[in-house]
């Protein structure tokens, strides 16, 4: 159960919570299928197919063992391999990556989200923690929070307890003082209640809880989040 005298800052998940990410990502690869068609037919033709990207992504991932929490890292490499063996220029990976990147950053909110994120951040301060690479201000959003602490900014990414402490430390707060609330019942709840912190699973589809240790409380959407803490 939430003891919500405690709470002093929410740490809050992105993808998933505030907007579906799939689609998303969706659209951020017709994109960049689109500009490399113009510019790099025989690299477009690779990124059509799903088996090739695949492969592309697991040599990035190979390439770069470092690094598997750095999604733009990531996937710029992927752009460059794909434009090495397509014998395209591979100087071209680094503005077909922007153009990903411009519409990873272009979300359909929930329709939650906003009022939401508004109610929120009028009574506590928000940080956002995320394993994605969203960057919350060319999202549109970034007013309502504090910053933000990603995988790429601490070098691990949820359910490490690394990224929630450095939560810890951007807020000057104790891990007990602080709310997480994210979708991800492993990444974000249980994480989160392993590094001391209470927490809210934001389940939007009704699923069922299958882990041993329960959330401190569970949201169907962000206003009843906001119901929940008084917020």
């Amino acid at each position: 159960m939430l003891n919500i005298s405690k709470i002093r800052a929410i740490t809050l998940d992105l993808d998933d919570t505030l907007w579906p990410v799939c689609p998303t990502i969706d659209r951020a690869e017709i994109a960049l299928q689109h500009w490399l068609a113009r510019r790099a037919p025989a690299t477009a033709a690779l990124f059509s197919d799903p088996h090739q990207r695949i492969r592309l992504r697991e040599q990035a991932q190979s390439r770069l063992p470092h690094m598997h929490h750095d999604l733009s890292a990531l996937r710029q490499e992927m752009i460059r391999l794909g434009l090495e063996q397509a014998g395209e220029d591979t100087g071209h990976a680094h503005p077909a990556f922007e153009v990903f990147f411009a519409e990873r950053n272009v979300v359909t909110l929930f329709d939650d989200a906003l009022e939401g994120l508004a109610r929120l951040a009028k009574r506590f301060p928000v940080l956002a923690v995320s394993n994605g690479n969203a960057d919350i201000h060319r999202v549109g959003i970034g007013h309502f929070f504090v910053g933000s602490v990603s995988a790429r900014d601490v070098g691990v990414g949820k359910p490490d307890p690394r990224i929630f402490q450095a939560a810890s430390v951007t807020l000057g707060l104790a891990p007990e003082q602080l709310l997480h609330v994210g979708d991800d019942a492993h990444l974000d709840v249980i994480g989160a209640m392993q590094s001391g912190m209470q927490t809210v699973w934001v389940n939007r589809s009704d699923h069922l809880w299958t882990h041993d240790t329960a959330p401190h409380a569970e949201a169907a959407s962000m206003l009843e989040l906001c119901d929940l803490i008084g917020a």
